[in-house]
């Protein structure tokens, strides 16, 4: 208003300059406008995009990121660890994703032709058959970028993959509608099939559809050597290595096809199974836990002063309520339960400090350590996973925590130090889902960005 009125005190020719001046000036906010930086805001409407990211050792492979094993152009050495979580670039939507021993496998519930993808080691034909464009007869002992499993489907583009899972050197397969595939070394009928001595897996075409089952199975694990698989109507099945009792048959030999576990599980219905090394859990629908096979690590020193247990046993586990999850690694043991509390025991970084290496009961880690405070008391834990020798928590939030060992940058937090507390990674996006091997790790991630 004072810029008006001065025009209006002058005379009247001057009120064209004023005009002339205002123009002028308003030119000028345009050009100040222009140079400040631009800012454009995710909208309300965008929809999260599915992402993959990978991290630890990347020399076998197992991260997929080719440039990491044999450096291009653009990078003058190889990356032995990769110490944050690093985007694996791909086009498929990945539902489910698994870490072996050196190697990984990623799966689409897609109805595309292509379900399974894998990367990594692939001596023992873990990974399918991987032939080389160069020479039709030779196979790919490394496969360093994600590749393409081809599976024996009846009906390759209604069949959907609903999750995978590997071991030491096998892996499983499940789909919808046509059951589970196994590949890979089955020395000890880890894959369901008939021992054949002296086999030799490299460069097999074998891909084996299992059978033997009572309903349809819903869920496939991996241990070391030995396999667990879960049907609709809540049995267990198990094959494979069973010298520590991890098939739970009762006896320490080997089972070449899937038999039903027994003892304690007996007309239980069970709702989750979990296994790594050579012990085994399984959760049931009333939030009790039951375990079998390797106990060197305290992991079952709740029924038993041995070393070993061949056949299921209920866990009395005191003040942990409901458990909803299970998370079984080589010597340690993690369970979630209704309230999204966390417990572990056994053998190793337990995740309450270095003090505490062993336990034989459980023992809750503080909730505070997964971000639950007074700004925030909702949190819970959502998921809980387990590696060799390293666990992971994803919260409600979407939030990833892990701890334990830290082999060859496994955890994800920037350092090879280990992690004697839950510490978040920093993941750009909503974790869904994560995978945990030996030695590297795989998320599943819900990104606006």
């Amino acid at each position: 208003m004072a810029f008006i009125s001065a025009c209006f005190r002058v005379r009247p020719g001057a009120v064209l300059s004023c005009r002339l001046y205002s123009s002028v000036a308003k030119s000028r906010d345009r050009e100040a406008r222009d140079e400040v930086p631009q800012f454009r805001y995710v909208g309300e409407r965008r929809k999260p995009t599915d992402k993959v990211f990978v991290w630890g050792f990347s020399h076998t492979g197992a991260l997929g990121i080719p440039s990491f094993v044999i450096p291009d152009s653009g990078r003058k050495r190889t990356r032995k660890y990769q110490l944050t979580p690093y985007r694996l670039e791909t086009e498929q939507k990945i539902s489910s994703a698994a870490c072996g021993y050196g190697f990984t496998l990623l799966a689409s519930n897609t109805k595309d032709v292509t379900k399974v993808w894998g990367m990594g080691l692939n001596k023992d034909s873990q990974l399918g058959f991987q032939r080389t464009q160069h020479d039709r007869h030779k196979t790919y002992d490394y496969v360093l970028e994600p590749s393409p499993v081809s599976l024996p489907l009846a009906n390759p583009q209604e069949t959907r993959v609903l999750q995978v899972s590997c071991g030491r050197a096998h892996s499983l397969v499940l789909t919808d509608s046509e059951g589970v595939f196994s590949m890979g070394n089955n020395a000890y009928g880890q894959c369901g099939r008939k021992i054949i001595e002296d086999e030799v897996y490299s460069g097999s075409h074998l891909v084996h559809k299992m059978e033997g089952f009572d309903r349809r199975v819903v869920q496939v694990v991996c241990g070391q050597d030995h396999s667990l698989f879960l049907t609709e109507s809540g049995s267990v099945y198990a094959c494979g290595w069973g010298a520590d009792g991890q098939t739970g048959l009762g006896h320490h030999n080997k089972a070449a096809f899937p038999v039903p576990v027994g003892g304690d599980l007996e007309g239980v219905k069970v709702q989750q199974v979990s296994t790594y090394g050579d012990c085994s859990l399984a959760v049931s629908t009333e939030g009790h836990v039951f375990g079998w096979g390797n106990s060197e690590y305290l992991q079952l020193a709740s029924v038993t002063e041995t070393t070993q247990i061949s056949t299921p046993r209920l866990l009395p586990l005191k003040g942990v309520g409901k458990v909803m999850q299970a998370a079984c690694g080589g010597t340690q043991v993690a369970i979630l339960n209704e309230s999204g509390e966390v417990f572990v025991w056994g053998y190793g970084i337990l995740g309450k400090g270095p003090n505490l290496a062993e336990s034989e009961i459980p023992e809750k880690v503080p909730a505070a350590l997964f971000g639950k405070s007074e700004f925030n008391p909702a949190v819970k834990v959502s998921h809980i996973r387990c590696g060799l020798s390293h666990f992971a928590a994803i919260t409600d939030r979407g939030e990833l925590f892990v701890w334990g060992k830290n082999v060859r940058g496994c955890l994800g937090i920037g350092k090879r130090d280990d992690q004697y507390f839950p510490w978040r990674v920093t993941v750009p996006g909503h974790v869904v889902d994560v995978a945990c091997g030996v030695d590297h790790m795989v998320a599943l991630v819900k990104s606006i960005i």
